[in-house]
């Protein structure tokens, strides 16, 4: 069981076990906002309702540029595991401008990619191959993406993650 961390301002900081959790609001450093009451804890002193949902006492900063780091697994997570030209599902991911002509590993610059648009395009430009996209490619946005382990997210945690979006 996991529980989501939010800052003292409400925004979504991190995913961290129930056991963190715990010790977390049992140190007074944070209060449970959502529980799971019908999975308690069990102690010695007796039991606790299990934290879905905690926040922070106290604001912590964090760095102005908070982007997410470009990988194949969160290429394919954005373009929904779509192909970026024909829409077909994708397996592989593209550079639009190759890397072979200056092409950058951006978010801006790779696509989900299907292997038979992938291998067909080789190191040609989109343009050359008079080609066009199905949607621009941009980093992805949202408390699901800056929150680390959020991609698998709990129903109860969509509001708190909605207002991070």
């Amino acid at each position: 069981m996991r529980t989501l961390v939010l800052n003292a301002g409400y925004e979504p900081l991190a995913v961290v076990s129930f056991k963190r959790a715990l010790v977390l609001v049992m140190n007074q450093k944070a209060t449970v906002i959502e529980r799971v009451e019908d999975d308690p804890v069990w102690a010695a002193s007796g039991f606790y309702d299990r934290p879905a949902v905690i926040i922070l006492s106290r604001y912590v900063r964090l760095p102005m540029s908070r982007r997410v780091p470009v990988t194949r697994r969160g290429v394919l997570r954005r373009d929904n595991h779509r192909c970026g030209y024909c829409g077909k599902a994708a397996s592989t991911i593209d550079h639009v401008l190759p890397r072979s002509r200056g092409g950058a590993a951006s978010w801006e610059n790779l696509v989900a990619c299907c292997l038979r648009c992938n291998n067909v395009k080789s190191d040609r430009t989109p343009q050359e191959m008079r080609w066009e996209l199905r949607f621009a490619p941009r980093p992805p946005r949202g408390g699901a993406w800056t929150v680390r382990g959020a991609e698998r997210s709990d129903p109860c945690w969509e509001p708190y993650l909605a207002l991070a979006a």
